[in-house]
C-alpha cells in the first residue's frame, strides 16, 4: 500500500475472511492519515448497517474543513442491495475525487457489480485465511516483534492449537510471552496454556457423524456457521480432527495404549485424548474413505466447482 500523501488513486478497498489483518492494514492507514491531517477532523466513517447513503453523500459533496483531504471510511456497503445499487451508479463521482474513499469488507460475493468496479478502480487488498507457511511465519514475526523466542515444537503445537484464527492467534501470543517473561517459549508453556482449537461442538459434529447421525451433524454445523465460523474455516477444522483419528487410530490397531499415544505424538493431551475414545467409534478403513472424501472436498472448493459451504455440507451427507 503506498503512502497516502502520494496516493494517485484514491479509491483503497480491503476485503477477505482474516478480519484481523484487514482490520491491522485499515488501523495503519487510519494512523497514516492522522499523522498527516492532524486536525482529525476529515476523517469520517460509515457503517451502511446504520447509516444511509445520503448520508455517505452528503458528506462527500461537502467542503473539507481547513482545506485537507477526506478520509472516508466505508463498512457493511453489500450488506443492502439498494446502497450498493447506489454506491455503483455514484461510482463515477468516487472515481473523480481527490478525497480517499476507503471500502472495508469482510465477508463479500466476488460476483458482485460493485466489486469488480472497486478491483477494476481501486487499490485493492485481499486478506485470504492464512495457511501452512504463511501462517508460520506470521507467528514467527509475531513473536519476533516483542523479541521473544519460541522452540520448534513448541511452535508447531500452537499452530495445531489454534490454527489461523489470528484473533486468538494474537492473544495466546501475548499470554505465552507475558507468562515467561520474554523468556524462550517451550512447548510445554503452551500445553498449560493454551486451549485448543478443536471445541466441544466439533467433537461433537464428529460423534454425530460416528452414529450416521446426519441430521445432528448437519444441525451443529448450522449453529456453527450462525456464530460466524467460515466454511473454509469449518472443513479445515474437520480436515485436522479426522487426520488425528487415522493417526490415533493406527497406533490404537497396533496395540498402543492411551499413554502410549501420549508420548507417541506430537499432539495436545486434550486433542489425544478426545481423538482416542472418538477413534474407537471408527473402522480403519472408514476413516480412510472419510478423509478422502474430505480432501475431496477441499478441491472442489480450490477449483471452484462448488462454494465452500456446499461443499462442507455435501460432505456432511455423503459422510
Amino acid at each position: 500500500m503506498p503512502c497516502l500523501s502520494k496516493v494517485i488513486i484514491m479509491i483503497i478497498f480491503l476485503y477477505g475472511e482474516d478480519a484481523y489483518r484487514s482490520s491491522q492494514k485499515l488501523n495503519e492507514i487510519i494512523k497514516h492519515y492522522k499523522k498527516i491531517h492532524k486536525s482529525g477532523l476529515n476523517l469520517k466513517y460509515f457503517d451502511f448497517k446504520k447509516d444511509s447513503f445520503e448520508d455517505f453523500r452528503d458528506s462527500f459533496r461537502s467542503f473539507a474543513m481547513f482545506d485537507e483531504k477526506k478520509l472516508m471510511v466505508l463498512k457493511n456497503v453489500f450488506f443492502n442491495s439498494k446502497i450498493e445499487n447506489d454506491f455503483s451508479s455514484f461510482f463515477k463521482n468516487l472515481s473523480k475525487s481527490k478525497d480517499i474513499i476507503l471500502f472495508y469488507e469482510e465477508k463479500i460475493d466476488e460476483r458482485r457489480s460493485l466489486f469488480k468496479l472497486l478491483k477494476k478502480s481501486g487499490k485493492s487488498q485481499n486478506f485470504e485465511l492464512l495457511t501452512g507457511k504463511s501462517l508460520k511465519n506470521w507467528v514467527k514475526r509475531e513473536f519476533k516483534r516483542y523479541s521473544v523466542k519460541i522452540n520448534e515444537s513448541a511452535l508447531n503445537l500452537l499452530l495445531d492449537s489454534v490454527g489461523n484464527n489470528l484473533w486468538q492467534m494474537a492473544n495466546e501470543i501475548k499470554k505465552l510471552v507475558n507468562y515467561k517473561n520474554k523468556k524462550k517459549i517451550e512447548k510445554e508453556d503452551v500445553r498449560v496454556l493454551v486451549k485448543p482449537k478443536i471445541e466441544t461442538d466439533i467433537f461433537k459434529t464428529i460423534d454425530a457423524i460416528a452414529a450416521k447421525n446426519k441430521k445432528e451433524a448437519l444441525l451443529l454445523l448450522k449453529k456453527h456457521l450462525e456464530k460466524g465460523d467460515s466454511p473454509s474455516y469449518l472443513l479445515a477444522m474437520i480436515n485436522f480432527q479426522f487426520r488425528n483419528l487415522l493417526i490415533v487410530k493406527d497406533l490404537i490397531e497396533s496395540g498402543k495404549s492411551l499413554n502410549m499415544i501420549f508420548k507417541k505424538v506430537d499432539l495436545h493431551p486434550f486433542v489425544v485424548r478426545k481423538s482416542y475414545f472418538l477413534a474407537n467409534k471408527f473402522k480403519f478403513d472408514e476413516l480412510k474413505k472419510i478423509y478422502q472424501k474430505i480432501f475431496q472436498a477441499d478441491l472442489n472448493i480450490k477449483t471452484g466447482k462448488m462454494d465452500p459451504r456446499s461443499a462442507l455440507e455435501m460432505l456432511l451427507i455423503e459422510i
